[in-house]
Order: C-alpha cells, then structure tokens, then sequence
C-alpha cells in the first residue's frame, strides 16, 4: 500500500506561481513513476504530468509544456510541480498518482488548484 498527500494548492492571478508536493509513504520503493493528474469542473482528469522514479525520463500534456515542471526527492519520498505563468484553464483539482507494478495505483485526496483575478 502507498499513502499520498498532496499540499500546496490555492489561488493565484494569472501569470502567478504554484509549487504542488506529494509525500508518498507506505510501500514506496515499489513505486515506478508517479504523476500528476488534475479535473476541472465538469471535466474529465486528464494527465497533467509524469515522472519514472526509479530512474529518468518525464512526460508532460502539451497545454503545460515549457510552464510546469515536475520533479522528486527520492530521499524524501516526495513529487513536486513546479507551475509557473499560470492561466485561468490550469483552474482544478490536482491529484497525485503513484504506480506500481501489477496495476497498483494510488491516488491523494487532491489539492485546489484555483488561477483567477
């Protein structure tokens, strides 16, 4: 089993910053990539970002390509997002995804994510 809490969400002005984290524990060196997924309202959760732990190599949904970056700290069990030049669309709930072999996902409890002026 792995537990995820995600922190950092709130409101922003267009053009602003947010860092999101997501503190993994549990069973995490089992875990082979972990992601970044967000739901706007009346939409579906898309994949925002995702990043392979053990090892290297990130993909990014194009809409956040070149503004949001997502790394981790293996020693801290920890996924970030860097989100930078924010937009009213980036508005959402943002979840952290953690994968492991077998088909084994977990997921947090979200964060709000709100871009507005």
């Amino acid at each position: 089993q792995v537990q995820l809490v995600e922190s950092g969400g709130g409101l922003v002005q267009p053009g602003g910053s947010l860092r999101l984290s997501c503190a993994a524990s549990g069973s995490t060196s089992t875990i082979y990539t972990m992601a970044w997924y967000r739901q706007a309202p009346g939409k579906e959760r898309e994949l925002v970002a995702a990043i392979i732990i053990r090892g290297s190599g990130t993909n990014y949904a194009d809409s956040v390509k070149g503004r949001f970056t997502i790394s981790r700290d293996n020693a801290k069990n920890t996924m970030y997002l860097q989100m930078n030049n924010l937009n009213p669309e980036d508005t959402g709930v943002y979840y952290c995804n953690a994968y492991r072999p077998g088909g084994f996902q977990s997921w947090g409890q979200g964060t709000q994510v709100t871009v507005s002026s």
